[in-house]
């Protein structure tokens, strides 16, 4: 090989060698720039409307006489539909358990004392309505019943408010949720004189259904929030 060629390949040698190592070096920066990033959350809060409710009616009766028992148990329960459905509850919206009779003697263990009654019963109606203001109204007058000689129990911390149409906003919050989310890696990037990169990863919280206080138990709250990872870049 002459002399001139061994300077030529010395010479592309070395500007090879130069190439590659810039190219490392740019790669090893890039690697260096991606590994940069910002988590942040985005939050996503919704009031709405319950659509289902729930609502239990206990009654009771005592006597001495089992068949009058169940017959003024029956009258009862007759008269508390005939209430509902004057409200306008539907009848498909109600629901009727056979009646509960207690035998206080057959079930008294030890002592002597005394006993009004000996038989004890109660019954149960279950509303499962979609009209949730005739429901809240029926719900508010019960308390008729009593004065019409109804005994009826109405615990309202039993009675359940449901909302089942998440689905049906889930896409939405979804994207409220994304947006709360850059908008505040956005202003990160800012304070920090970067730029704001891709996604590098992103986690959807669980949706979160909460009555909105112990006075409205119809409204509900629906919360979700979306952790999200950011690259920056200078």
């Amino acid at each position: 090989m002459s002399k001139t060629s061994a300077g030529i390949l010395g010479v592309f040698s070395v500007i090879c060698s130069a190439i590659l190592v810039f190219g490392a070096s740019r790669i090893a920066l890039d690697f260096q720039s991606m590994q940069r990033s910002v988590v942040v959350k985005g939050l996503s809060q919704k009031e709405v409307a319950a659509d289902v409710m729930i609502l239990p009616i206990n009654f009771n009766r005592a006597s001495n006489d089992v068949a009058e028992l169940y017959r003024q148990l029956e009258s009862d329960k007759m008269v508390i539909l005939e209430f509902l459905q004057t409200r306008g509850i539907a009848s498909d919206d109600i629901s009727v358990n056979a009646p509960s009779i207690t035998d206080k003697v057959a079930n008294r263990y030890g002592g002597e004392e005394r006993i009004a009654y000996r038989y004890a019963g109660s019954g149960n109606l279950l509303v499962y309505t979609r009209d949730i203001e005739r429901g809240r109204k029926a719900l508010e007058e019960l308390g008729e019943l009593n004065k019409a000689g109804v005994l009826i129990r109405i615990e309202e911390y039993n009675t359940e408010y449901l909302y089942t149409k998440l689905n049906d906003i889930k896409p939405q919050m979804i994207e409220e949720a994304t947006i709360n989310a850059r908008e505040a890696a956005m202003k990160f990037a800012s304070d920090s004189q970067s730029k704001l990169g891709k996604i590098k990863r992103a986690s959807q919280g669980q949706f979160s259904i909460e009555s909105r206080d112990r006075s409205t138990p119809h409204i509900k709250t629906i919360r979700v929030v979306s952790t999200i990872e950011y690259y920056l870049k200078d």
